[in-house]
């Protein structure tokens, strides 16, 4: 084999293994928003989801941020401290407070919606990105598929406040630390890692200062928030999205979070009683090929 042809098969490979890294990372975020909207009628609070949101990953990685240290060398502290608010206890407080008002889907609208127009944006603005033409008509019918979502949401659905404000910004921590990670140098595991460390260590603080009530909560309820939150939210989906970025560039990877308010939107029809109509599903047609479009598949380049 030819050095031309390997280095063509090695960047499909890994073209390949980042597209599955989004498409696992959208799945876990759906099931995110549908599990966190269930424990708004719970007992346990937002600190006490973020408690275990990042108390898992930074167990399970803690091999990881102990060899990095908590400061690794070589990363500027902007940097590291734009993924931790990013990915981080910022944006799980500031995001998991306006779940719990917020219908499932008009969550997963307002927030996975928002994600690849606030990515690319940032790269045009701040890092004097060029996307092509055919990325530029996908982030467009990206953009028409969550409007259609969001018309049929309001619809029949009176919104607060909270959530037109906090979701969108949560939206734009998001792309912030996309971006930052990109340029940190760091792995996904090594990012994984110290996100989950310092917003643990964040959330000890809140939870010193305001109490948690975990120790109370049903069993039932713990295991369900250990599995969405820990396990795949926390840590699968964490490291699933840096491999993501890595291999395909973080304005890429983050059109794959359009498909986020789709499958919320069909999940909360499924499992939380909400209507899926013509809208929907018409949603879910122009979304994907605006995420298909935006990845570049039909690019020249």
């Amino acid at each position: 084999m030819s050095a031309v042809a390997f280095a063509n098969n090695e960047k499909s490979t890994s073209t390949t293994v980042g597209y599955a890294g989004a498409v696992v990372t959208v799945l876990i975020w759906a099931a995110w928003i549908l599990a966190t909207r269930h424990s708004a009628a719970t007992q346990l609070g937002t600190i006490d989801i973020g408690l275990i949101r990042y108390g898992i990953p930074a167990l399970v990685l803690a091999p990881v941020w102990l060899k990095t240290g908590l400061l690794p060398k070589g990363v500027p502290l902007g940097l590291l401290a734009t993924m931790i608010a990013g990915a981080g206890a910022v944006f799980f407080q500031l995001t998991t407070s306006a779940i719990h008002s917020t219908p499932a889907s008009a969550a997963g609208i307002l927030l996975g919606g928002s994600m690849p127009l606030a990515t690319a944006l940032i790269g045009v603005i701040v890092f004097r990105e060029r996307p092509d033409v055919m990325r530029v008509v996908g982030l467009a019918a990206i953009v028409a598929g969550v409007a259609i979502l969001l018309v049929r949401s309001l619809a029949g659905t009176a919104l607060p406040w909270s959530s037109f404000v906090l979701l969108p910004f949560g939206a734009i921590l998001w792309a912030s630390y996309t971006h930052a990670f990109r340029r940190s140098g760091l792995t996904a595991l090594q990012s994984g890692a110290l996100i989950a460390i310092w917003s643990f260590l964040i959330h000890i603080g809140l939870a010193v200062v305001f109490g948690t009530s975990i120790a109370s909560a049903p069993l039932v309820e713990i295991g369900l928030q250990v599995l969405s939150q820990g396990v795949l939210s926390g840590l699968a989906a964490t490291i699933a999205y840096g491999v993501a970025v890595r291999a395909l560039g973080g304005t890429q990877a983050a059109a794959f979070t359009a498909i986020t308010p789709v499958l919320a939107t069909i999940g909360g029809g499924m499992l939380l009683g909400e209507e899926i109509g013509v809208a929907e599903i018409a949603a879910a047609v122009v979304t994907g090929i605006g995420v298909a479009l935006s990845t570049g598949i039909a690019s020249r380049r």
